[in-house]
């Protein structure tokens, strides 16, 4: 009867607050706390939240481990990360410890330990966020990522000096896991591609990374990201992190949930959570003007800033290690921060828009490196978006003789396919400053390979407004975006799926009436 009762409020809620605009999760955290409210007459067990719990901490190792197999390393070493995680951090204890010690009466170090709490920010919803919209391969989620594992690291700090726990001497076997990694990318190769799969990744980012780091008294958390890094070179990393996809998912639905059931606020709980909750625009300016300073363009800091607006689930973790007494109303006000913080993430590029032109005057001179803007040179064709869609159809386009320059978001895909000899220029799509100093003249076509819709759709408008007049075609994967691509003004769509499908019918048919077939590798790789 529990999964019953579980899975119905989660869908019930998660249905009703899709349909005013708001993401699920919100539903879920809803449901959380109508269960708890109405746990004991539905017939709830006593046991409900603890296995709540774990479902939920399945799905954050899952998580993290997806996270891990697209992060690298180099973005973790980068000033604005590290700089900017560490000042966030020290000014917002800095400024709330003071607050809460002689506005609650708090002794001084109740006061720190909330303090602290509270200021990191929600690795689940940002990483979740990102992923949903594809954009943790972008500038700003790289960002964003590289600052969360930041406050993770303070995270197991705090829990260490306070709580009395320290890693063993057997944590030690965590520095022989990068020699392990040929042997990682083995299991990998000889895995396959179906049941198999899902469970390596599901031993990795659980067994290895979640309680093996967990028994020597390391955070499963870290173990999880650190698994999957030590994968995400592999080719087939973007194949494991998509069969783990749905997994993941739902375990998920049970963290939010849990997060709800954490207990019933009283009103001093509420009155604490809604505080906050006012101060907590306050959270995403600092980040925002900390990463101006690093030199970040305007809408970067601004969309990094914005993911990292929530109170996190790992605050939950540091309170139950070391401040028990004060874990419901924390819970509240990190539930109370995702149902600020999610509609805001949907719209962020939408309010970025109207809030441009106020958040670039506060950008420096000098830019990052990694936001240089892109010079097409003499192209005549553009793909935006160098997937594998994006880079077959530059292959094909090159192998005409024709001048071709792709762009993406992601910098270490660019890295790769410049290795590869194509000229792929880091630039996104999204970021309208592109679009103000873009220089379309010598551009005749477009080709949009971009993942996700609206990115699609907001650059087809783009094109439009400045005036190209060229071809524009997208590939589409499900009909009902076929519509809304050409409403933004693309001439043509390719249905992905169903070309697909017509090509292999071109195939029979070429093969049946004796004509010479391509080569197998060709038809591979297409």
């Amino acid at each position: 009867m529990f999964e019953v009762i579980v899975i119905s409020f989660a869908f019930l809620c998660g249905i009703a607050v899709k349909q005013v605009g708001l993401p699920p999760l919100v539903g879920f955290l809803i449901a959380g706390f109508a269960l708890n409210a109405l746990g004991g007459p539905l017939g709830l067990p006593a046991t409900s939240g603890e296995i709540l719990y774990q479902i939920a901490h399945l799905g954050v190792l899952l998580l993290l481990f997806t996270v891990g197999l697209k992060l690298k390393l180099g973005q973790l070493v980068q000033p604005h990360v590290i700089g900017g995680g560490l000042a966030h951090f020290a000014i917002t204890v800095g400024l709330l410890a003071p607050g809460i010690h002689y506005l609650m009466g708090l002794d001084w170090n109740i006061a720190l330990l909330i303090a602290i709490s509270l200021a990191f920010s929600s690795t689940v919803l940002a990483a979740k966020i990102l992923e949903a919209k594809r954009e943790i391969g972008a500038f700003h989620g790289r960002s964003a990522i590289g600052i969360l594992i930041i406050q993770d690291i303070i995270a197991l700090a705090v829990i260490a000096i306070w709580s009395g726990q320290a890693p063993t001497i057997w944590a030690l076997w965590i520095l022989i896991l990068p020699f392990t990694r040929p042997l990682l990318h083995k299991l990998l190769d000889i895995s396959g591609h179906d049941e198999l799969l899902v469970l390596m990744g599901m031993m990795l980012a659980i067994v290895v990374g979640g309680y093996g780091f967990q028994a020597v008294g390391v955070s499963g958390e870290i173990g999880a990201l650190l698994m999957g890094v030590l994968l995400g070179s592999h080719t087939r990393a973007k194949q494991l992190s998509d069969a783990l996809w749905s997994i993941k998912e739902i375990f998920l639905v049970g963290f939010f949930l849990q997060i709800g059931m954490q207990g019933l606020p009283d009103s001093g709980d509420l009155l604490f959570a809604l505080v906050l909750a006012l101060i907590l625009p306050l959270k995403g300016l600092l980040f925002f003007f900390l990463l101006i300073l690093f030199r970040m363009r305007a809408r970067n800091a601004f969309l990094a800033g914005l993911g990292l607006t929530a109170y996190s689930e790992f605050g939950l973790i540091v309170s139950a290690a070391v401040l028990p007494e004060w874990i419901v109303p924390l819970a509240v006000t990190v539930a109370v921060s995702f149902l600020v913080a999610a509609p805001l993430n949907r719209l962020a590029h939408p309010l970025f828009e109207r809030l441009e032109s106020r958040l670039q005057r506060f950008e420096t001179q000098q830019r990052h490196p990694d936001e240089e803007p892109a010079d097409f040179g003499d192209a005549h064709i553009l793909i935006m978006g160098m997937g594998r869609t994006g880079s077959a159809a530059y292959d094909a386009l090159a192998a005409r003789s024709l001048k071709v320059v792709g762009i993406d978001s992601d910098q270490y895909r660019v890295s790769a396919q410049q290795q590869a000899g194509r000229n792929v220029l880091y630039t996104d799509a999204e970021d309208s400053n592109f679009w103000h100093a873009v220089a379309l003249n010598n551009i005749e076509a477009v080709m949009l390979a971009m993942n996700h819709i609206d990115t699609k759709a907001f650059a087809a408008r783009q094109l439009r407004l400045k005036g190209f007049d060229g071809l524009i075609i997208s590939h589409v994967l499900y009909e009902d975006h076929v519509e809304r691509i050409m409403e933004a003004g693309a001439d043509r769509t390719y249905l992905t799926m169903q070309e697909a499908g017509k090509g292999l019918a071109e195939h029979i048919w070429k093969a049946l009436e004796g004509e010479p077939l391509p080569d197998r590798q060709d038809d591979a790789r297409a």
